[in-house]
C-alpha cells in the first residue's frame, strides 16, 4: 500500500475493527481522531462513558480502549501498515490515551510480530461474548498454552484458575453479584446500559437478546444484566459445572497498564476464537477493591487483577450493536 492509498476509506475499516472490541456494559467508551498530515490516528477516551459507581477510577475504561487499541493494531497489520504505538503520549491530557503513527512498508519485509497481528484480523468480526452455558469440555494443554502466550505478548499474566483458588474466585464472583443487587446505584447504572430492543434501536449496551438464560442454580459467573427484574420467557438453565476461568494481570497498576491489559485482554480473546473457545467475563469483583485483592492466588499470586474470563465450547454469542463511525471517528487535513 503506497502513501496516497491511505485514504479516508481506509482509516474508517481501521476504525471500524478496532470499535467491535469488548468494553464494559458496552459502552464503547471510546473515541478516534485521524490526521492526514500526520499520518496519526488517536484514541481518545470519551470520559462522558464512564461508570462512576462500578468503575470510579476508569479502570475498566482503560481496558475496554486498549482492547479497541489491539483491534486497531490487528487491522492495521491486515492492510500492510506499520502502527508505532504509543501509550499515553501527552501525561498532562489523560484524554489522550495512544497515538498510532500508519506507515506502509513497501521495502521491508514483514516482520513475526506484523504476521502474527494479521492472522488475528478475521476473528475480529467473528469474537463476541458469550453468556451461554458452555459444555465440561476441557480446553486442551496447547490452547491454553497459546492464550498464555497472547498474554505475555501484550505484557501481561494469564493464569488458568485451579482449586482451591477456583472455588474461591467463584465464591467472590457470586458474593460481588449480590452486593450489587444490594446497591441502588449500581443497579441503576446497570439499567442506564441495558436495552430492551422491542422499545430501543441500541447502538451501545447490552440489548435484551444478549442477557443469556439465567442459571437454574443461581451459581453463574455472568453478570446479570436483567437484574433483578423479570424478562418474559427468558429460560432457565443449567451452565457448566466447573466453569474454566482465567484471571489476567499487569505487573503495575496505573493507566498505561490497564491499557496493556486490555491489548493482553484483546489479544487472548482473539486468539480463542481463532481456536473456536467462547469466551465471556466475570467482571463484579474487580470492581469491589476489597475483593479485587482477594482475587490473587495466595499462595503464588503476583500482579494487579485486571480480567476474570470465562472460556469454554459452546455457543458463541450474538453480535452486539456498534455506535455509527461518524459518532467516533474524526478525520482532520
Amino acid at each position: 500500500m503506497s502513501t496516497q492509498t491511505l485514504t479516508d476509506a481506509v482509516v474508517t475499516d481501521l476504525v471500524a475493527d478496532a470499535t467491535a472490541a469488548p468494553s464494559m456494559h458496552n459502552a464503547q467508551p471510546w473515541l478516534f481522531r485521524y490526521g492526514h498530515r500526520s499520518r496519526t490516528l488517536a484514541l481518545l477516551a470519551d470520559f462522558e462513558r464512564r461508570m462512576p459507581e462500578a468503575d470510579p477510577s476508569t479502570r475498566a475504561l482503560h481496558v475496554g480502549c486498549g482492547a479497541a487499541l489491539l483491534n486497531l493494531r490487528v487491522s492495521a497489520a491486515h492492510h500492510g501498515l506499520d502502527a508505532a504505538t504509543t501509550l499515553l503520549p501527552e501525561p498532562s491530557d489523560p484524554v489522550l490515551l495512544a497515538s498510532v503513527r500508519l506507515d506502509d512498508r513497501p521495502e521491508a519485509p514483514r516482520g513475526q510480530t506484523d504476521e502474527a497481528l494479521r492472522a488475528l484480523h478475521p476473528a475480529v468480526a467473528d469474537r463476541h461474548t458469550s453468556r451461554y452455558p458452555f459444555d465440561e469440555r476441557a480446553i486442551p494443554d496447547d490452547v491454553r498454552a497459546r492464550l498464555v502466550r497472547a498474554a505475555r505478548a501484550e505484557g501481561a499474566d494469564l493464569v488458568f484458575l485451579t482449586e482451591p483458588h477456583l472455588e474461591t474466585v467463584l465464591d467472590l464472583i457470586r458474593d460481588a453479584e449480590g452486593y450489587d443487587r444490594g446497591d441502588p446505584a449500581r443497579e441503576a447504572e446497570q439499567e442506564h446500559w441495558t436495552r430492551y430492543t422491542k422499545t430501543d434501536a441500541p447502538v451501545d449496551g447490552i440489548p435484551d437478546y444478549a442477557f443469556g438464560p439465567r442459571d437454574a442454580t443461581g451459581r453463574a459467573t455472568n453478570r446479570d444484566f436483567a437484574g433483578t427484574a423479570a424478562l418474559a420467557g427468558r429460560a432457565r438453565v443449567l451452565f457448566e459445572h466447573q466453569p474454566q476461568l482465567a484471571l489476567l494481570s499487569t505487573e503495575g497498576d496505573r493507566p498505561a497498564d490497564w491499557l496493556r491489559a486490555g491489548q493482553a485482554l484483546e489479544r487472548v480473546l482473539l486468539t480463542a476464537t481463532l481456536d473456536a473457545v467462547s469466551t465471556s467475563f466475570a467482571t463484579q469483583p474487580l470492581e469491589w477493591p476489597d475483593l479485587r485483592w482477594v482475587l490473587r492466588d495466595p499462595v503464588h499470586g503476583v500482579g494487579n487483577p485486571q480480567m476474570i474470563i470465562r472460556l469454554g465450547y459452546g455457543p458463541t454469542g450474538p453480535r452486539t450493536p456498534r455506535r455509527p463511525l461518524d459518532r467516533v471517528l474524526t478525520i482532520e487535513p
